[in-house]
């Protein structure tokens, strides 16, 4: 049993997840809501706002969501705002994709990059990855301007940072 509110949602989000077929599409569509949450402090504060009717909450989630995700996406999605936990929920959909990709014997590394990724990159990207560090690794894309170019590469607490933000402030940093 989950020793935590945000252990005990990823363990549902697996355990509904499961019970569709398994993650397809389903783990995409959560990360990508979860990292719009993560990074939008408008977004986040409203759904956690509890001077706003939660239907009004609802409805600024699916107007979000619309028909771009799953109806099982947007339903555990739902149940984490609806009981209060919308503040929660980029942690619990991490969790969530640890757990499912640990069911697939595999690691998450998370690739902040500028710019969007190819399939052939992010093929490459993994095989590097794997390579590196000796785990099977399935990767997660973030978009990040801040980065400017290269990558900057989390797995677990290992942070690889091959930007180019990096890079400029090691070179402030040897002219002082």
């Amino acid at each position: 049993m989950a020793e935590d509110p945000v252990s005990g949602y990823a363990e549902a989000f697996l355990a509904v997840v499961s019970a569709e077929g398994g993650p397809s599409n389903i783990e995409d569509e959560l990360f990508a809501i979860a990292e719009a949450v993560r990074s939008s402090e408008e977004l986040r504060s409203t759904l956690a706002d509890p001077g706003i009717p939660l239907g009004r909450r609802l409805e600024v989630l699916e107007d979000l969501l619309a028909a771009r995700i799953s109806s099982t996406a947007r339903a555990l999605v739902a149940m984490v705002v609806v009981t209060g936990r919308s503040s929660d929920l980029p942690a619990v959909v991490s969790a969530f994709i640890e757990y499912s990709a640990a069911s697939r014997n595999k690691s998450v590394a998370t690739v902040r990059s500028a710019v969007d990724l190819t399939p052939a990159q992010r093929e490459r990207l993994t095989s590097a990855i794997n390579t590196a560090t000796g785990k099977n690794v399935e990767i997660r894309v973030v978009q990040d301007e801040s980065v400017l170019g290269g990558l900057v590469t989390e797995i677990g607490d290992d942070i690889i940072d091959g930007s180019v933000r990096r890079r400029l402030s090691q070179l402030r940093e040897s002219f002082r």
